[in-house]
């Protein structure tokens, strides 16, 4: 068995200051901690109970193979809220037919992030 002492997600975006912006600023992450100088430094947020690093450049495209996937308590209260700053909503908050809310939205580069909200009465809430 492998012992993983801690994780976490590696974006190496087009544009690292509209990353920057985007994961600070318009979703609000906390900043873990920041390394290096200039343009490609890096960045690393909390990420509930992992970590997204925005560092490096990447010239390519993004993978539709990547997505982000953000439990939040309130998805109609982080949709008013990361919608007023300006985030590229892909799609609100629905209920899906397997019970969790979620919203979509897409970061600088058009990576998928997932804000999904588990309701109270929904079954992963429950302890038997």
């Amino acid at each position: 068995m492998v012992h993983v002492l801690s994780s976490r997600v590696l974006l190496r975006p087009g544009d690292p200051e509209a990353s920057r912006d985007f994961y600070g600023r318009t979703l609000g992450l906390p900043v873990y901690r920041e390394f290096g100088t200039g343009p490609d430094r890096g960045t690393v947020y909390f990420l509930g109970g992992g970590f997204l690093e925005v560092s490096g450049r990447s010239d390519a495209p993004p993978t539709e193979t990547l997505q982000l996937w953000m439990q939040v308590a309130d998805c109609a209260a982080a949709h008013e809220e990361v919608a007023g700053r300006g985030a590229r909503v892909l799609r609100p908050p629905l209920q899906e037919p397997w019970g969790l809310i979620e919203m979509w939205l897409a970061d600088p580069d058009g990576h998928r992030i997932v804000m999904t909200e588990v309701p109270a009465d929904h079954p992963l809430r429950y302890r038997p």
